[in-house]
């Protein structure tokens, strides 16, 4: 018998981090940033990126979605749902906690 695991939602209190399998890292060959976890390479582009990085384990998303929007002069809720959708396929792929 296979146990499943629960789907994690994200929420606006939620306080996303990198699992310890998984780190970013510059390559000098692509000169563009990596997302390493095993037996898997994503190379995200500079939003993501962003993103990332600021999954510290003691931001939350809110925190995080404010950053953004004041960093790139957006509006919250364009931001937010684009965040949200990020961190939830991440969540989803194992690559992001919550």
């Amino acid at each position: 018998m296979v146990a499943l695991r629960e789907r994690t939602i994200v929420s606006l209190r939620s306080v996303p981090s990198l699992p310890k399998h998984v780190r970013i890292q510059y390559d000098p060959v692509r000169q563009a940033f990596a997302v390493l976890s095993p037996e898997k390479v994503f190379w995200p582009n500079e939003i993501s990126l962003d993103i990332l990085r600021r999954c510290d384990g003691r931001s939350t998303v809110g925190h995080i979605i404010a950053g953004l929007a004041a960093e790139y002069d957006a509006e919250q809720e364009a931001v937010a749902a684009d965040v949200i959708a990020f961190l939830q396929e991440w969540s989803d792929k194992l690559l992001v906690k919550l």
